[in-house]
């Protein structure tokens, strides 16, 4: 049995539930080597990393994602039930959806496609990579040691092209169905928790909001708004049995002329989470109609940045109780989603797996992204017990820790109580002294 940190065994041992006990035993080899890993997290790399803990043939570990029977949604469940542990005081629970393309190279590598990359496009110049695209859903979470809130990833899905899923006759499922989809297994898991879904003009969908409204007691949708959208008054009753009701009301007017006609009015909203501006709004309500598919009352809001640093904006919620200036807020908070795809591509490497089928390419992203989750996890229940650090340089000082501090003080847990646990290690660092060891240790644990 392997050895693992006190403060990790806990979260770790709880995803034997979806593996058989061989299965566990080296997906844990993995996970350890993934962590204190640098660079590529490809299964030869892990392996390296971790030395004699990994016993047996290391094809028994490369067929872990490949061919060996374990559940990837019971694994996201315990993942979804340790982090919601975090936000437990919340009356809504923020959740942030969003698409990330990492690029694969190959010719031969399953649900690859070619798609735009909203990263490195611009007004200007538009972007396209060829790899894999990734619907994440993850949940705010704030941490007493850092003022910013962290996105946690719990599930994701992979968007397969029209091309494959013609020939595999599955029915095609655009980043919308796949994200409704997810959230719709988040409220199965979850019949007590109400949500919030937190998305950016991608998802400002009239499906995803009607799908929202449907579960409108414990599920409310924070998207950015079309300012031309047709809104109207609900349809009124009609006496007698006399022609087919109407399915809408009276129109009003669209946002955008609501807005010319009416003065904005000046307020304060908390501002990508960790402080607080100036800016001018106006809002308003109405049903928003899309022909065939009935109409969804939704609250829109603009904004305009006092100083003039930031573009107009349009959004809206399919809950009517939220306050202008909390729409506001909740659609800002998005933002740490983007944060979050940064740091999965700069210290866990999320784009140099090298997976090619099927099984293996369905299994390594999501368990990427979980990996950043569990990573935090770890780090939370480590500051509870110890001071909080930040691994400052020379001319560069933190005032608070970031992932790349919490991901060092995790893979120092590990090399210390796990990797050098193995009977060699232990007798080669027990001679060396403390000053060295913790030199040692220092450059092993850096995140980059």
């Amino acid at each position: 049995m392997i050895c693992l940190p006190a403060v990790a065994e806990p979260l770790l041992m709880s995803f034997s539930i979806a593996f058989t006990q061989p299965t566990f035993q080296r997906s844990l080899v993995l996970l350890v080597g993934a962590i204190v890993a640098k660079g590529a997290r490809t299964i030869s790399n892990l392996l390296w990393n971790v030395g004699d803990l990994a016993e047996g043939d290391p094809s028994d570990y490369h067929r872990v994602f490949s061919r060996a029977p374990w559940s990837l949604w019971k694994l996201g469940q315990v993942l979804a039930i340790a982090v919601i542990k975090l936000a437990a005081d919340d009356d809504w629970i923020r959740v942030v959806v969003d698409c990330t393309v990492a690029e694969h190279k190959g010719k031969k590598v399953y649900g690859k496609g070619c798609h735009h990359d909203a990263v490195r496009s611009t007004d200007t110049h538009t972007v396209y990579r060829w790899g894999h695209r990734w619907v994440a859903l993850a949940i705010i979470i704030r941490f007493p040691f850092c003022s910013r809130p962290w996105a946690l990833p719990v599930l994701t899905a992979l968007y397969r092209p029209k091309e494959l899923n013609k020939k595999e006759k599955r029915r095609h499922k655009t980043p919308i169905d796949l994200a409704q989809g997810l959230m719709s297994v988040l409220l199965h898991w979850f019949p007590d928790r109400k949500f919030v879904l937190l998305g950016d003009g991608g998802y400002a969908s009239h499906g995803l909001a009607r799908f929202c409204h449907r579960h409108h007691k414990r599920l409310a949708l924070v998207s950015k708004f079309d300012p031309s959208a047709s809104l109207y008054d609900p349809p009124p009753k009609t006496k007698g049995n006399v022609g087919r009701p109407r399915v809408k009301g009276r129109k009003r007017k669209s946002p955008q002329a609501v807005v010319a006609s009416k003065s904005l009015r000046k307020t304060v909203v908390s501002w990508y989470g960790a402080s607080d501006r100036n800016v001018l709004v106006c809002d308003g309500k109405g049903y928003w109609y899309r022909s065939g598919n009935g109409l969804v009352p939704v609250h829109w809001v603009f904004v305009r940045d006092d100083d003039g640093t930031r573009r107009d904006e349009y959004f809206y919620t399919t809950h009517d109780e939220f306050t202008a200036e909390h729409i506001v807020t909740l659609y800002t908070l998005r933002w740490n989603l983007e944060v979050t795809f940064q740091e999965l591509r700069a210290h866990l490497g999320f784009e140099t797996p090298r997976q090619r089928v099927k099984e293996s390419v369905m299994r390594m992203g999501p368990c990427l992204m979980g990996l950043f989750s569990v990573i935090c996890i770890i780090y939370h229940e480590h500051v509870k017990r110890h001071k909080v650090t930040t691994h400052d340089r020379p001319c560069y000082v933190k005032s608070e820790p970031t992932f790349s501090d919490a991901i060092a003080d995790v893979r120092r847990l590990f090399w210390q109580q796990t990797v050098f646990e193995q009977p060699y290690f232990r007798k080669v660092c027990k001679n060396l002294p403390p000053k060295l060891k913790a030199f040692i240790l220092d450059h092993f644990c850096q995140s980059a």
